[in-house]
């Protein structure tokens, strides 16, 4: 059941299969099946994004925002996966792909009315 939050920060627009891409990778990491892997992409224009003492050239983060039924065993690897995974995808360096890992999804989210357990 992952669902998943990508948003890209810059100007240069996504890739025409990016969304597909970042599912069947991310999907592989968690090893997850297929089509049991949703990615909603978006992109954030950088002039709508900040850091403290301000952003240094060139840098364009990635947010990954990760919705599990549970939390992996090995969590530190599983994102550590998934943010190589990200990097490879999205062509930016690692070290600025962000990885959020949300609460356990199991008995809050539904799917067609039916409670994940």
């Amino acid at each position: 059941m992952p669902i998943v939050d990508v948003e890209l920060v810059g100007d240069r627009p996504p890739g025409p299969g990016l969304a597909t891409d970042l599912a069947d990778r991310i999907g592989a990491a968690l090893g997850a099946g297929p089509g049991s892997t949703w990615v909603r992409l978006r992109q954030l224009p950088s002039e709508r994004y900040g850091e403290s003492g301000g952003v240094p050239e060139g840098v364009e983060p990635v947010f990954v925002h990760l919705l599990l039924a549970r939390r992996p065993q090995a969590v530190e690897t599983v994102l550590g996966d998934v943010a190589r995974e990200v990097a490879t995808a999205t062509g930016r360096p690692v070290e600025h792909v962000h990885v959020v890992l949300a609460p356990d999804g199991a008995g809050r989210v539904a799917f067609g009315g039916h409670l994940v357990s």
